[in-house]
């Protein structure tokens, strides 16, 4: 039998290897940025930031809220939205729904309770007072939330997702965003996970099929020629 398809590849290459790969590849056919973006920071709060805090926390980029706060402001200043998304669960975590019963623990997911401390966002984020704030349930921050009718109504075609993890809420946003016709960006480090394998793996997985992943300073650049 001739094959004309792929068997899956085992070579022995790092996640990370694979990712430099994959995103030096110049023949590689981006989505582009549209005419309007919105930020969207995914789930930038303590329990997920603050490692002097929480188990849950993990950092992959040091600079990464700079990075996020960067852009934030550049969009900000030429009227395009900035977003932030939480997680959070009512006291019995019965809105956690079959996310919530993996584990039980005082670090599981629906333990964080509204209003405490892992719900709060990390202190270290410039929020504006007229960004857009909420509290989602489920890994997408389109899921069952304001968001698209939001971006609707600010005419944005473009979503440049940031936040954490890469290979959960934010991989999870990404691709709701293509899902609904926007163009998304995922600026490299702005996003973070607690293993370089999911981190790349994830971004790998973007780059070929949902988003455009790019250094942050292709977005500041963009973003400073409007």
């Amino acid at each position: 039998m001739t094959l004309v398809g792929t068997k899956m590849v085992s070579d022995g290459r790092t996640a990370r290897e694979i990712f430099e790969e994959v995103i030096g590849n110049p023949a590689r056919k981006k989505f582009g940025f549209g005419d309007k973006l919105a930020i969207v920071n995914v789930d930038v709060q303590q329990s997920y930031t603050r490692t002097d805090m929480f188990k849950t926390a993990y950092e992959t980029d040091p600079k990464q809220i700079d990075y996020i706060n960067q852009i934030s402001a550049l969009a900000r200043a030429r009227d395009m939205p900035v977003i932030w998304s939480r997680v959070a669960y009512k006291d019995d975590a019965g809105d956690a729904g079959v996310w919530g019963t993996r584990t039980d623990t005082e670090d599981s997911l629906q333990n964080i309770k509204y209003d405490s401390e892992r719900h709060l966002l990390d202190p270290r984020c410039d929020v504006d007072g007229d960004d857009l704030q909420y509290t989602k349930r489920m890994p997408s921050a389109f899921f069952e939330t304001p968001l698209a009718s939001y971006l609707t109504w600010h005419k944005v075609d473009t979503v440049v997702v940031t936040g954490g993890s890469t290979s959960g809420c934010v991989r999870a946003t990404a691709v709701d965003a293509l899902s609904h016709g926007y163009r998304a960006i995922v600026p490299i480090e702005t996003c973070a996970d607690k293993h370089e394998s999911y981190h790349f793996a994830n971004l790998t997985d973007l780059q070929l099929k949902y988003a455009d992943v790019e250094p942050v300073q292709t977005v500041v650049d963009w973003l400073e020629a409007r």
